[in-house]
């Protein structure tokens, strides 16, 4: 059985009534009524069909419209509530905002301070050749200078004077290493022999940038020679002193040994020290020499006593 066409109480909208066609309903409605009488239904009297919105759809629209108005009573009620708050600030404090959460840098540790200095104390006595696994020790009154243009590593006296010649700057001593490359000899000696004449020529004549820092190289002799200790190896020394055209001239030496790493390729110290009384003591030369240690030993390398060279 369907319901007969007629007005019925519409479920979506409190008081109000909506004709129902007997299949359908339509989208005609009125107030409610106490009572009333079904009208008759003839073909002319039935409304046309029209759709109308879904019951559940005003419902939905009902509700929203409600949780509006609850939203704007909660709303109210929490601003006045923050103003009441705010008007007795001895009794009631306002809460402070949240805060995002940071994350604060973690100090260094304080155990990490001592192998700190313990680097800068190393810094402050050797200069390492990592290439070749030997450091040069720094003595007093010499440094590792910021600025050279020479071979690295290298460990100089503190300060410069106007060189002889009045070129350019100069130091009363230098100490530099290097490896040792395209040359045909093969042994300490031979390879000392050999860098000791190219020290000379490169430090008392013409540089790379043309200037001549001590005028010409005019005589030299050699004033030792000889196996010595180094760095865990036996070495050899040459040393010659150098006249020159100005100024008091100088001492160049080359100590070759085997590098010791691994490879023990050659590896050549180049000593240069001006002559005079404001150049360094020869001494001075041994010293650094017995200094000489490979990278990360805190001694020579094991060799036991020196070898002096000959004369």
């Amino acid at each position: 059985m369907t319901t007969p066409p007629g007005w019925y109480p519409d479920s979506a909208v409190p008081g109000v009534e909506r004709w129902w066609d007997g299949t359908n309903w339509t989208a005609h409605t009125r107030q409610a009524q106490a009572a009333y009488a079904a009208p008759p239904v003839t073909p002319s009297t039935v409304p046309s069909p029209v759709v109308a919105p879904a019951p559940s759809a005003r419902a939905g629209r009902n509700r929203a419209v409600l949780l509006a108005a609850v939203a704007v009573a909660v709303v109210v009620a929490v601003v006045a509530g923050v103003l009441i708050v705010g008007g007795d600030d001895e009794e009631k404090p306002p809460t402070a905002a949240p805060t995002a959460a940071t994350t604060t840098p973690t100090a260094p540790s304080t155990s990490d301070a001592p192998a700190e200095d313990e680097e800068e104390d190393k810094n402050a006595t050797q200069v390492d050749d990592q290439l070749n696994g030997i450091s040069l020790p720094i003595v007093n009154g010499w440094e590792k200078p910021e600025f050279y243009s020479g071979p690295v590593p290298t460990v100089t006296t503190v300060g410069t004077y106007p060189c002889p010649s009045g070129s350019k700057e100069c130091r009363h001593g230098t100490v530099s290493s290097h490896a040792v490359s395209r040359t045909d000899a093969s042994t300490p000696e031979a390879i000392a022999k050999e860098d000791v004449a190219l020290a000379a020529k490169e430090t008392y004549e013409e540089d790379i940038l043309g200037s001549l820092p001590y005028g010409r190289m005019i005589a030299h002799k050699q004033v030792a020679a000889g196996p010595t200790a180094v760095a865990g190896r036996t070495g050899y020394l040459v040393r010659w002193q150098v006249t020159t055209d100005k100024g008091p001239g100088g001492y160049v030496q080359s100590l070759a040994f085997p590098s010791p790493t691994g490879s023990e390729s050659p590896v050549v110290v180049r000593f240069v020290f001006d002559a005079g009384p404001d150049g360094p003591s020869l001494a001075l030369m041994d010293e650094i020499t017995r200094g000489i240690r490979p990278i990360g030993s805190d001694t020579n390398g094991g060799v036991g006593s020196s070898i002096t060279p000959g004369t």
